[in-house]
């Protein structure tokens, strides 16, 4: 019988869009270790809506 793998998917949203005012958000989908990460992770990632690079952090 194979073990549950320790990989989960998670979404990063950006954190400075919804400041700006602008309508749509910036989402990205990435994969995690739970065992090597317990934290939320929080990555600097392309927001096309505001043309620059923004930190992502992970939702639930």
């Amino acid at each position: 019988m194979a073990k549950k793998g320790n990989r989960i998917q998670v979404i990063l949203e950006c954190t400075e869009h919804k400041d700006s005012g602008k309508p749509g958000t910036s989402r990205y989908i990435t994969t995690k270790n739970r065992q090597n990460t317990t934290d939320r992770l929080e990555l600097k990632k392309y927001n096309p809506i505001l043309n620059k690079y923004t930190i992502h952090k992970e939702i639930k």
